[in-house]
């Protein structure tokens, strides 16, 4: 037998279901999917499709959609034209619009990979006209109306010209965006259900989306024909203020790296802008803003910090949040708990995402997003 060296002795110890990472990311895909029921069934008759941009909002494009189309959504949405190819070759019998309509030159690639675009400006319109033209068929498209977004879509008020022009492609999906679906009592809710109103009688037959996540909340009931929920699907409040309606999907780990003690006035990290008030333990994790935690979370006196739990108990977050690393104030939680390797929670259960949101100066959507590539990800299948 040969003589074990200290790096084999240490691999055959490892327990193989720790990552080699210092971030480990689980998504619940069972919580997406009820999320993903619980709309559907608030939306009533509507169907309810998916907003799936952005990498499935950080949480893996191709894990979400699987998940979602098993559950039996039909309909997506994505943000441009590679996610829609990325999204074809995912579902390739799913039904999948592209927000950004048809950018200069795309027409041909998203024809070939059967996406609609949302289409908003008479530009896009001819371009996807001619591109049918020279496949010899009229090409599927949803028209986009802006009601007060200001942002993308033809102007309300030219929707008796646009329904006769577009008869040169094939809609089918009449839409629009809220402003402020978050907010129940806001004005413009009903001046753009309104708005929308008028638009979609001058497409008799076609289907017709308004509502987002918040949308479908609202007691004006703007489900329509189809509500296309993104933020809600992966945890985010839709209703802000009140309780969250939804089921935490995203759950961040980070692992101990090195813990120290710190006498009273020494300080941590760059610049040194926190200062031990008293003895402190403290241990660093290894994650940072390379991984998407937003810098903004960074401790120091005078200001809210992010926050870790760390054996139950919330560890604040002190010093500057490096590239790297971000350093916790350890000296409350359990000693078992506050040890090199063990792994303490900054996202889940406990610190939900618009907690950390708003620690952070952002929005539970930015924080989404920006989940890094470093993490380890898991996924708990439905």
């Amino acid at each position: 037998m040969g003589i074990i060296s200290p790096t084999e002795r240490l691999l055959a110890c490892a327990d193989p279901s720790e990552p080699v990472e210092t971030g480990l990311l689980t998504v619940d895909l069972s919580a997406l999917v009820a999320n993903w029921r619980k709309l559907a069934s608030l939306a009533g008759a509507a169907e309810c499709g998916a907003v799936v941009k952005a990498d499935g909002y950080g949480l893996g494009l191709a894990a979400v959609l699987r998940a979602l189309a098993g559950a039996g959504c039909r309909s997506f949405f994505v943000a441009n034209l590679v996610e829609g190819e990325t999204a074809r070759a995912l579902a390739p019998d799913a039904t999948i619009y592209v927000l950004d309509g048809v950018a200069p030159g795309c027409a041909p690639r998203l024809a070939a990979a059967r996406l609609r675009p949302a289409i908003g400006s008479i530009a896009e319109l001819e371009e996807w006209a001619a591109a049918g033209a020279t496949l010899g068929r009229k090409l599927e498209a949803a028209i986009h109306f802006d009601t007060g977004m200001n942002r993308l879509g033809f102007a309300p008020e030219d929707a008796d010209a646009i329904a006769l022009r577009a008869q040169a492609i094939m809609p089918t999906l009449v839409m629009s965006h809220f402003v402020s679906a978050q907010l129940l009592d806001s004005p413009i809710n009903d001046r753009q259900i309104e708005g929308f109103l008028a638009v979609r009688a001058h497409f008799p037959g076609i289907p017709a989306s308004l509502a987002n996540s918040s949308g479908v909340f609202l007691p004006q009931r703007p489900h329509f024909d189809l509500v296309r929920p993104g933020y809600g699907l992966y945890g985010g409040n839709p209703t802000p203020g009140a309780e969250n309606p939804m089921r935490p999907v995203a759950r961040l780990c980070a692992r101990m790296i090195s813990v120290r003690d710190l006498a009273a006035g020494e300080t941590v990290g760059y610049d040194g802008i926190w200062t031990a008030p008293g003895a402190s333990r403290v241990a660093t994790i290894g994650v940072g803003y390379a991984d998407g935690l937003p810098v903004s979370t960074t401790g120091a006196q005078g200001k809210p910090a992010g926050e870790a739990i760390v054996g139950g108990v919330r560890c604040p977050f002190v010093g500057r949040v490096s590239m790297d690393y971000v350093v916790l104030d350890v000296t409350d939680a359990p000693k078992e708990a506050a040890r090199r390797g063990e792994w303490v929670e900054l996202l889940g259960e406990t610190i939900e995402v618009e907690e950390l949101a708003v620690r952070a100066g952002t929005i539970g959507y930015e924080v989404l997003t920006r989940l890094g590539r470093r993490f380890a990800r898991r996924y708990v299948e439905p």
